[in-house]
């Protein structure tokens, strides 16, 4: 599917416990089973490695009902050892995050980045830090 305009960037954790080292294969395989495709355009593991999942133009599934023009960017973690939400970003995570958001800053003038939890009637933590503060 193609999208017309690129108008959001949307930040997410995988939900996954803190220091548990999942690929970005096994979360796109869990988002296969669950939703019937990919969710995530960029999936960062615990290493800071950025693995490019879906192309820009591509409907990822990550927000409902607001898909069309929104990439979405997954860091693995976001949940202590009790599954609670928890800022579990790795100092290289930290800096893989800025680096994509400023990419498509700098390639979409405008572009509006926020967390899975900034969208209005979403109830979740993720991505267990504020965005809008911290990227």
């Amino acid at each position: 599917m193609s999208m017309l305009a690129i108008t959001h960037l949307t930040i997410h954790c995988a939900a996954t416990p803190e220091g548990r080292d999942v690929s970005a294969d096994t979360i796109a395989e869990w988002d296969k089973a669950k939703f019937g495709q990919e969710s995530y355009h960029h999936i960062v593991t615990l290493n800071g490695t950025d693995h490019v999942r879906l192309a820009d133009a591509t409907k990822g599934a990550h927000v409902g009902g607001h898909n069309s023009g929104n990439i979405g960017v997954c860091y693995v973690g976001g949940c202590d050892a009790h599954m609670k939400p928890k800022d579990t970003r790795t100092p290289a995570q930290k800096a893989t995050l800025r680096a994509i958001v400023a990419q498509y800053e700098a390639k979409y003038p405008g572009i509006i980045v926020r967390g899975h939890r900034d969208w209005p009637g979403v109830n979740k933590a993720c991505p267990s830090f504020d965005v809008g503060t911290q990227l």
